[in-house]
């Protein structure tokens, strides 16, 4: 069974929401750039190359996900903090 992540779009870019523990899990929260931003528990994985990473990382485990699209003309995730691992 796949796990689904929400992936905000706007009109110029887009970002999959992830928990910060999977990506601790993962082994990449160090690896992640500030061009990805963050709230809480969750960050916002850029889509260019945040999120290939996060999908590397995924696939070299088995592990395969969805991505449900939430799209607006400017996102709420510009708003956020850039992301800084813990």
């Amino acid at each position: 069974m796949s796990k689904k992540y929400q992936y905000f779009v706007d009109a110029a870019h887009g970002w999959i929401r992830v928990k910060r523990e999977e990506l601790q899990r993962l082994e990449i929260a160090d690896k992640v750039s500030t061009y990805s931003y963050q709230m809480g528990e969750w960050v916002y994985l850029e889509e260019d190359g945040d999120a290939m990473l996060f999908d590397d990382a995924k696939k070299a485990r088995g592990e395969t996900y969805e991505t449900v699209q939430k799209y607006s003309e400017r996102s709420c995730v510009r708003d956020k903090e850039r992301y800084k691992a813990a």
